[in-house]
């Protein structure tokens, strides 16, 4: 298995990750969206994932900035998992 597929993979992946989040973001603004199958299934996958993020940094108000960050920080660890990838390989 090359390193460039197994990049491709985890992109894609990190990829579906990124608009779980962004899905789940838009549903919490509706919120009859939020009781639905589907946003009870993002609310499971996402929602560990935030909390880490929100206890860093707590919603101001009505405002979660938690999600900015945690959009970051899955970029940033892909690109160092992608360096260290392509150093082991």
């Amino acid at each position: 298995m090359s390193v460039a597929f197994l990049v491709s993979i985890l992109y894609s992946v990190m990829n579906i990750y990124l608009f779980m989040i962004l899905g789940y973001i838009i549903m919490s603004w509706i919120p009859s969206l939020q009781q639905s199958a589907i946003g009870n299934f993002l609310a499971a996958v996402v929602e560990p994932y935030l909390s880490i993020f929100r206890r860093i940094i707590p919603p101001i108000g009505m405002i979660d900035l938690s999600p900015i960050i945690a959009i970051f920080a899955l970029q940033i660890a892909f690109r160092g998992l992608t360096q260290v990838l392509y150093w082991i390989f």
